[in-house]
């Protein structure tokens, strides 16, 4: 599985402590190495599922020493930033109301009170409630890179390669979609991942009432739906892309 718990980058041998940074990575990675080639032979299947033939990854890829670091940063990284930072509450100088006080300072027998706008009042404002923020981290594009294709290459055990499908759809049919997963030997219970280099709209529509597909493209790429998925699936020219873009032609 490739699952953001049980992938490769984060456990070697035997899960038993969950150890996602190293001190020692980071500098490794700013210095130029700990980056190493990957290339893997993944099955080619036809839109029928018939095997017809072979196709190679050739992805950067960090070190063993390195992966978790890049990686726990890639994907903590996204996860922030995804943080809308809208969430606000009112102090109680922005409450309404509360102009004069309740009622007179002495002679009723009650706690003496200057304004309904209180915190201790039911309505009243919040005292350090949240406030709009903005959460975003930066990372290196290279860093996030390598991040990426780290994820991708420790995930080749679980990818397969199935031809460009952009025109087989005449319409939006989930069941179609449905069936072409059953033919890959995927699982429509368990979650998978689709990146294609070009998303139809038709294709778009087919998949998006399984609760467990993804279906990427290049401008939607992104490490958490790579990480959290039990297969992945590759078209070729999705593939074409993956070893152009984080392969060794780009530096």
């Amino acid at each position: 599985s490739i699952s953001f718990f049980s992938s490769s980058i984060f456990f070697s041998g035997t899960p038993k402590v969950l150890r996602l940074c190293e001190p020692r990575a980071g500098r490794a990675f700013r210095s130029g190495g700990g980056v190493r080639a990957e290339v893997a032979t993944l099955p080619l299947l036809s839109f029928e599922g018939t095997p017809v033939g072979s196709a190679v990854l050739n992805l950067k890829s960090a070190t063993a020493e390195t992966a978790r670091s890049v990686v726990h940063r890639g994907i903590t990284t996204e996860l922030t930033n995804r943080r809308r930072g809208t969430a606000s509450t009112l102090t109680r100088g922005e409450v309404r109301g509360g102009g004069r006080k309740p009622y007179q300072q002495k002679k009723t027998g009650r706690a003496r009170r200057g304004s309904q706008r209180t915190p201790l009042r039911p309505g009243g404002g919040v005292v350090f409630g949240p406030k709009p923020k903005d959460w975003s981290v930066k990372i290196n594009k290279k860093e996030k890179r390598l991040a990426i294709s780290t994820a991708i290459a420790s995930a080749a055990g679980n990818t397969i390669v199935v031809e460009d499908f952009d025109d087989r759809f005449e319409k939006p049919m989930t069941k179609d979609f449905v069936a072409l997963m059953r033919r890959l030997g995927l699982d429509p219970k368990k979650k998978s991942t689709f990146l294609l280099k070009e998303l139809p709209e038709n294709v778009k529509l087919s998949g998006r009432n399984i609760g467990t597909l993804k279906l990427l493209s290049p401008r939607t790429l992104n490490l958490f739906d790579i990480l959290d998925s039990d297969k992945l699936v590759l078209t070729k020219g999705a593939l074409e892309f993956l070893n152009h873009r984080y392969g060794e032609e780009e530096d």
